[in-house]
């Protein structure tokens, strides 16, 4: 586990535009058993390659789009480590990998972003694409 002093200002660059943090198997399951609409869910990390570029984009997403998740929920790889294991089985097939998001609809992943589909972008390309996905699925 990471020192909470170390990882709070990465928490709080999402809880500070409304994510929820889910940070036990049992809030995961909870929320999406019976959830109707959509759940965006950021698996936040301290990887500064990635996740550096994966909050920002994030917030730049929420910003420009007009359709939005109804619920924000966000784990952290590292520390909420029964959340995270959750959501991972829950991403199945898609393997472990943080950062990450994953959007589910009615409670079913509908869709998954990698890692290595963040590593390597900038945040404007990462929120144009989550854009698409809220366009295309929070309507």
């Amino acid at each position: 586990m990471y020192p909470e002093e170390l990882i709070a200002p990465m928490r709080a660059e999402l809880t500070n535009v409304g994510f929820q943090e889910f940070r036990t198997a049992q809030d995961v399951e909870n929320h999406l058993k019976d959830h109707k609409g959509t759940t965006f869910f950021v698996i936040n990390s301290v990887c500064g390659c990635a996740a550096g570029a994966a909050r920002p984009g994030v917030r730049y997403a929420l910003d420009q789009s007009e359709a939005k998740p109804d619920v924000l929920a966000t784990v952290f790889a590292g520390n909420d480590a029964e959340a995270v294991s959750k959501i991972r089985q829950l991403h199945q097939p898609y393997p472990p990998s943080s950062p990450s998001m994953a959007l589910f609809k009615d409670g079913e992943l509908v869709h998954f972003i990698e890692r290595h589909h963040i590593e390597g972008r900038n945040a404007k390309m990462i929120g144009d694409h989550l854009v698409e996905v809220f366009e295309h699925f929070c309507k």
